[in-house]
């Protein structure tokens, strides 16, 4: 995820390198570009310092925590040095890019390392994202999101994961449809079914997160209401299924992308197509090009350098 949509998918081997960068949302999504052609399966972005979001208050801002890994193996030093010299030549671009810190995480220590930094969040009025290994208080309105990510994108950490989950709680109601596309750890589908959705399909092009979105669907007792599947948005843009919300938690160029692929089928005219993962200079070039496929900016919203943009597929002329 989104976010950067590129999760950190490891298979653990031996002892891995990470290398971790503290910058803000422009400075994480040019990050993740550069780093992804040096690291193993992928670049994670989350909120450096996890919070909460209320309604009524301020979003918060704050830097990010872009994290990679590659293998301590006899290419680490040439890789080292690559990624050191790339984000030097970034740092000309975005002054705010500090040095990388390198250190090095061993196969025994990956699982607990990473559980340490990530604990119950609240966001919006009544969600309650708790990690599965994590015990937590709660209060009779709370709807709980029980969560194992393992290896997929989606801890709600990430701002444009957070404010998809506002716009779960504003949106999702009983007997509407859902589809979220790329659903990651499946934390969106899985809150659509808590908040009344009567059928939610959460779909992506990583196995690995499929299988840890099922996981997580079955772990929270939704799996009457939620779907799984591995795919792009072609299977479903093809068999003319609609419905009433869709969400695409995914970045500027991902949404570009499958833009020509019939985007705006995947839900009824008059429906909503809510898009996250936007940095705020991209914001202009995505609801111009979402205008062409009649999906129309009804509504924005922004947690740092962070837009979501909520969409309505207009009727036909």
């Amino acid at each position: 995820m989104v976010f950067i949509k590129t999760a950190c998918t490891i298979n653990i081997m031996a002892n891995w390198i990470e290398v971790s960068f503290h910058v803000d949302g422009e400075g994480a999504e040019a990050l993740c570009d550069v780093l992804q052609r040096y690291v193993h399966q992928g670049v994670a972005v989350e909120q450096a310092f996890p919070g909460e979001a209320w309604p009524d208050e301020p979003l918060p801002a704050g830097p990010l925590m872009v994290r990679a890994y590659y293998p301590d193996d006899s290419q680490a030093d040439e890789r080292r040095r690559l990624i050191e010299e790339a984000a030097f030549q970034l740092s000309r671009l975005y002054p705010a890019i500090p040095a990388p810190r390198f250190g090095v995480v061993h196969e025994e220590d990956w699982a607990e390392a990473w559980k340490k930094n990530y604990h119950p969040i609240r966001v919006g009025e009544h969600i309650l994202i708790k990690p599965a290994w994590a015990e937590v208080e709660t209060v009779p309105d709370d709807i709980v999101l029980d969560l194992d990510p393992g290896m997929a994108f989606g801890t709600g950490t990430h701002p444009t994961t957070q404010l998809c989950l506002m716009a779960c709680e504003w949106f999702c109601r009983p007997a509407t449809t859902m589809v979220d596309i790329g659903t990651g750890s499946g934390i969106l589908a899985i809150a659509a079914a808590k908040l009344g959705c009567s059928h939610v399909l959460g779909r992506d092009i990583d196995e690995v997160a499929v299988g840890v979105a099922q996981e997580n669907v079955i772990r929270n007792g939704v799996a009457d209401i939620v779907t799984i599947q591995h795919g792009s948005i072609e299977g479903i843009v093809s068999s003319a299924r609609h419905f009433d919300l869709a969400f695409g938690n995914l970045t500027a160029r991902i949404i570009l992308s499958i833009i020509p692929d019939g985007l705006q089928h995947l839900i009824w005219p008059g429906g909503r197509f809510i898009f996250s993962g936007i940095i705020e200079d991209q914001a202009a070039e995505v609801i111009a090009a979402l205008d062409t496929i009649d999906l129309e900016v009804q509504g924005r919203r922004q947690m740092g350098d962070w837009v979501m943009l909520i969409t309505t597929r207009r009727p036909p002329a």
